[in-house]
């Protein structure tokens, strides 16, 4: 299955004009979807998940029409947004339960043993009759990710979900992440480069709501190969390098910058620096290539 989206438009009372000529062929697995914030990754992701309608444009799911056929969608989406509430009180057992009512799902002895499934998949188990608002942040998300698979659905939206985790609720995180993209369509939207590395096969880059990239993280890769120079320098060179030279990044080492550029050829007195995503996604932003 596929999600196909086609010529996508969506334009603010404000003027923003958030979704411009969106183009983008999603096949089963995870698919990064990267851009700073304000990018449109939300307005799309919203677009998407029924949540608001676009100007132009179409999205199919298979068979399903997206924009014309909502709740057909619903039926197949699982969708954790940015920040979700939940009933204060409420244990997480005795939620997804009511979730799960609200899906269609009546028959209680089905509607049990699904819930136990769900919860153990995310490692809530154990906490299951501890009141989700009491879940620290990385609980909180496992949560979110269990009532996104209530019915299995076959398209997941994930958006920013891994902001303000640590690294071990993040690595968890991931782990679910990646064994639900087997089977499934799963969008992963968000501004970290890593998460998009360490987890995708298909990508885009997206800015001021259009495409900048899409492809594979290895076809983003070769087209900077060769291309990305680094060197360390002193502090008060940077504004002059900055001027001097298309750079990409910077970041301290050893408390000077270690500076990345972008130059078709060598540079006297820089290295060759090894091509990462961080690159790309600061060159396309750039519009250096």
């Amino acid at each position: 299955m596929e999600l196909i989206i086609k010529n996508l438009n969506k334009k603010y009372r404000n003027g923003v004009h958030a979704l411009n000529d969106v183009s983008l062929t999603i096949p089963t697995g995870m698919f990064g979807l990267l851009g700073p914030n304000g990018a449109g990754k939300s307005s799309l992701m919203r677009t998407i998940a029924t949540l608001q309608d676009a100007d132009s444009g179409s999205i199919t799911l298979g068979d399903i029409d997206v924009l014309n056929d909502k709740d057909a969608v619903r039926k197949v989406l699982g969708y954790l947004p940015q920040e979700f509430g939940v009933y204060p009180g409420t244990s997480a057992i005795d939620l997804l339960n009511h979730l799960a009512l609200l899906k269609g799902f009546e028959n209680k002895s089905d509607r049990k043993q699904m819930i136990e499934q769900l919860l153990i998949k995310v490692n809530l188990w154990e906490y299951r009759k501890n009141a989700v608002s009491s879940y620290s942040g990385g609980m909180r998300q496992r949560f979110g990710i269990a009532q996104c698979l209530i019915g299995t659905p076959k398209l997941v939206i994930v958006d920013e979900p891994t902001a303000g985790l640590d690294p071990g609720e993040r690595n968890r995180f991931y782990n679910i992440l990646s064994e639900i993209g087997e089977n499934t369509i799963v969008i992963l939207s968000t501004h970290i480069v890593q998460d998009v590395r360490e987890l995708c096969t298909h990508m885009a880059v997206v800015d001021k709501g259009k495409v900048l990239f899409a492809g594979t993280p290895d076809n983003a890769l070769l087209q900077v190969q060769g291309k990305v120079w680094e060197k360390k320098i002193d502090k008060q060179e940077l504004p002059k390098y900055q001027q001097d030279f298309k750079v990409i990044s910077n970041k301290l080492v050893g408390g000077n910058p270690l500076i990345h550029v972008f130059s078709e050829k060598p540079i006297d007195g820089f290295s060759k620096a090894e091509e990462n995503l961080d690159d790309v996604f600061f060159i396309k932003l750039n519009e250096l290539i």
